[in-house]
This record gives structure tokens, sequence and C-alpha cells, in this order.
């Protein structure tokens, strides 16, 4: 019988890349559509190590505009199945014209106890303005944009944390890799967003206590 005894005040994690990778196809249309890009979507280890002893399996959500856009890396489009990704790799390839946002759903071992982990990414299709060292960014080479997290495990079953303790993991990039470019540029850009979204604020709430004064002149002068 499985022991479902949790380990009280332990913490463990485990380190996953996720995100997708995306290649134009030069003028080479799927068929009659407009779709301009290759792209495939993926959850993996660092350094691309097994992390099924943890994942059971991975849905993803595309968008609303694609055929079952529930759809995984084996669908059968008659008897639609294969939305959701059981074994490694756990990602999904297809085509398309248009950036959107991606919902992922991690499924973990069912020993574990643990409810299915939510996590959004917004797909990259198109580059930054350059390479990251001031040149145009080539043509032939593909965008990348990966996010790297940490799922943790709190007070663990002790049968699902044995299973994480004889599986160890790398817990930080052993290297640079491209998508850490495209991490820190979408922090950036968000962060300027954000900072745009509040001057705006601010200035149009200074419009606004302009007005209301103006107002309460005019009544006090009547």
């Amino acid at each position: 019988m499985t022991s479902i005894k949790r380990m009280k005040g332990i913490a463990i994690s485990r380190p996953i890349i996720y995100g997708n990778s995306a290649t134009p196809l030069h003028g080479k249309k799927v068929g009659d559509s407009d779709h301009t890009h290759r792209w495939t979507i993926s959850v993996r280890g660092i350094n691309n190590e097994d992390i099924s002893y943890f994942v059971r399996k991975v849905a993803f959500k595309l968008h609303d505009t694609y055929e079952n856009p529930n759809r995984g890396k084996h669908f059968n489009p008659v008897m639609q199945s294969g939305s959701i990704i059981e074994k490694p790799p756990f990602e999904v390839t297809e085509t398309g014209w248009g950036e959107f946002d991606i919902i992922i759903k991690i499924h973990f071992n069912p020993v574990s106890g643990e409810k299915p982990l939510t996590l959004y990414h917004h797909l990259k299709l198109h580059p930054y303005e350059e390479d990251g060292l001031g040149n145009p960014w080539p043509k032939q080479k593909p965008v990348t944009s990966y996010s790297y997290d940490e799922i943790v495990f709190n007070e663990p079953i002790d049968s699902f944390y044995n299973i994480l303790q004889e599986n160890t993991a790398s817990s930080i990039p052993l290297k640079k890799t491209p998508h850490h470019q495209f991490s820190l540029q979408a922090e950036q850009e968000e962060i300027e967003r954000l900072e745009k979204a509040i001057k705006t604020t601010q200035q149009e709430t200074a419009k606004h206590r302009e007005r209301c004064k103006r107002l309460e002149i005019e009544l006090a002068a009547k």
C-alpha cells in the first residue's frame, strides 16, 4: 500500500525550462494558409534532463483559431486524441503567423498527490531588433523565448519525496543559452510598459485634479 505520509517542514524543488523556438518558413507556406513560421512549445529539464520521473503529462492550450486548440503532438483529427503529451519530449510543433498566449498545464506523478500546475507562455515568433550585440537579427537564425522556473513541492508525500531524492537535478542552467536574452528583454519590455502606464495615469490624474479645481472656482464665483 502506497504511503501518504507528508514530510512535515520539508520543501524540495525541481527546475524546468518552458517556452518556444520559432523558424521562418521563408516563403514556403503550409498549403494555401498564411502561416509564416514553424514553432515548437516545450517543457523540459535543464540541459534536457529527464523530468518524467515527476512529470506525468503536459497539456498545451493553443489559440482558439487552431483546429482543436487542445491538441498535442500526436493529434488525431477524427478521434480528437493526443491533447495531452504523456511522455517526453513534452512539446507541440505547429505553424502559424501570429503571437499569442499558450496555457501549459503540468500534471505530476500520481504518487505525488499534487494538483496540476498551470503556466502561461507568450509565443514569440519575431526577433527583437538586435541580436544582443548590436547587429541586425540574422534571417536564418531561429527565435527562442524560454523561461527558467523551479517547481517547489512543500511537505511532499514521503514516497514521492523518495522518488525526487533518487533523481537528482541541476538547480541552475549549466551554460548560458539564447533564452536568457529573450527572458531578460521581455522582462525589461514589461517594466517599460508598466512605467509608461504609471506615467500616463499620473498625467491623467493631474489633469482631472486641475479640472476639479477650475470647477470649484467657477462654482464659488456664482
